[in-house]
């Protein structure tokens, strides 16, 4: 069975028990593009980042760490671990959480390039003796325009972006901060990748169309 081509007997997503282990609303956005019958899951794993790792290598074992935590406590499940990674040279920005921290990540990324790594791991545990795993990573780069002080605020005033890496929602008035995106896949910068989730659910066998 080739990565895009897949028999025709194969599973579809209405019989398959697809579990989102995360409890990202944007990600569970996503997701419903596909079907609305999905559980999301809390992984419980620590997302620190180890000393020297790279912010690809962090989004790809976060990913994988949360679709297995999750996928061992829903055997016979799909399911579905993401993580992205904003790197600034080699600085990570995470969820700013208030709105000082915001302002101050988009002052750093005013003018600048900044790199989204968003990994996706899918956990096939159908088979609980052998379970399969599916990733990829999604690298999509971000060209900041040069953002002075009273934009910055406000933006974050308007689209209070407090829960999002890197300070901004692409999806709404943040696309206003950029001079360009550079990705294959747009979705990715949202936080779920889906022309990749569509990609390995194809290959775990399972019919979308």
């Amino acid at each position: 069975m080739s990565a895009d081509l897949i028999s025709k007997d194969a599973t579809t997503l209405a019989g398959i028990d697809l579990v989102l282990g995360s409890t990202s609303r944007y990600r569970a956005e996503l997701l419903r593009r596909l079907t609305a019958q999905f559980r999301q899951a809390a992984p419980d794993v620590d997302e620190s980042r180890r000393p020297g790792e790279a912010p690809r290598a962090l989004a790809e074992r976060l990913a994988r760490a949360k679709a297995e935590a999750v996928a061992r406590h829903h055997p016979g499940a799909l399911v579905i671990g993401s993580d992205q990674v904003a790197a600034l040279d080699d600085q990570t920005l995470g969820k700013p959480g208030d709105a000082a921290t915001a302002h101050a990540q988009l002052a750093a990324c005013s003018g600048r390039q900044v790199e989204f790594h968003t990994a996706l791991c899918l956990v096939d545990a159908r088979d609980p003796t052998a379970p399969r795993i599916h990733a990829e990573t999604d690298l999509t780069t971000v060209q900041f325009r040069i953002l002075d002080a009273a934009e910055i605020a406000r933006y974050v005033e308007r689209e209070q972006p407090l829960d999002c890496a890197g300070s901004f929602k692409s999806e709404g008035l943040g696309i206003a901060l950029f001079e360009r995106i550079a990705t294959d896949d747009p979705s990715a910068l949202i936080g779920l990748p889906m022309i990749a989730l569509c990609r390995l659910l194809r290959r775990a066998g399972v019919a979308l169309l």
